[in-house]
């Protein structure tokens, strides 16, 4: 609409042309200030405020951060009291790895697993530790070095590649990562194709509920989602030992 300004003798006239234009340029420079301030609102906001919960069978995951700050994750993920709950040494001898095998620790975050993989494979065998996160593959190569274990690799994955050898490798563990893992229906097939004859995929990770250990209820899969995700890339479940309180275990095998 053309606002009117009053004239001389009391009645009304259109407002100047260069007064509507100037108006205009005012709406319009404030349009755009307002689309920049709501985008910058979204991206300071936090990430879990960003990203929406995967609705149930999705195969996105359902929970997405940074593990760039190694000092704290240190803290977090190898936190002493986490062996009486996650009881590493009862899961390697659970899972029968043998020496000189090559195993996978994918998602290894700071070693928690791998120090306990790199003895179960012993010097002639070898742990391809897979993290995407530049600063962990660092610590990870820091760690091995510290703790002598040479047989520990470090590898910096892609987030749909996990970078591994073809027909390499004879188990891939994924320990409380399985739930990180995106677009896990093309992801997964790429786990099949690293694997030896005889191959076999570990997956740890939570059960459902509230529990004293572990991310929120939603953050959770369902154990049947795991298995029949893992079923559609070509992997049967083998074994399902009942050794976690708070972690389902699946170990599978190719078709």
């Amino acid at each position: 609409m053309i606002r009117s300004t009053p004239n001389a003798g009391g009645g009304s006239r259109p407002a100047p042309r260069s007064h509507r234009v100037h108006r205009s340029r005012l709406t319009a420079h404030g349009a755009r200030w307002l689309a920049a301030s709501l985008w910058l609102l979204l991206a300071a906001a936090p990430s879990a405020a960003r990203d929406a919960t995967p609705a149930t069978g999705s195969d996105r995951a359902t929970a997405s951060h940074s593990f760039a700050d190694v000092k704290y994750w240190s803290k977090v993920f190898d936190d002493p009291a986490r062996d009486a709950w996650q009881k590493p040494r009862q899961l390697i001898t659970a899972l029968g790895i043998q020496p000189g095998q090559t195993v996978v620790d994918l998602g290894a975050r700071t070693g928690y697993f791998s120090r306990y993989l790199a003895g179960a494979v012993g010097p002639g065998g070898t742990v391809l530790a897979v993290e995407i996160e530049p600063t962990l593959v660092s610590y990870l190569r820091q760690r091995a070095e510290r703790e002598d274990t040479g047989n520990v690799v470090p590898i910096l994955a892609s987030p749909d590649n996990p970078r591994l050898p073809a027909a390499g490798v004879d188990l891939i563990l994924i320990a409380d990562t399985y739930h990180h893992l995106d677009h896990r229906t093309r992801y997964l097939p790429q786990l099949r194709r690293a694997l030896r004859p005889g191959g076999r995929v570990a997956v740890v990770d939570w059960k459902a509920g509230n529990l004293p250990q572990g991310p929120p209820p939603e953050h959770k899969l369902p154990r049947q989602q795991v298995i029949d995700e893992m079923r559609t890339a070509g992997f049967a479940l083998a074994e399902e030992p009942d050794l976690l309180e708070y972690q389902y275990v699946l170990v599978f095998r190719s078709d």
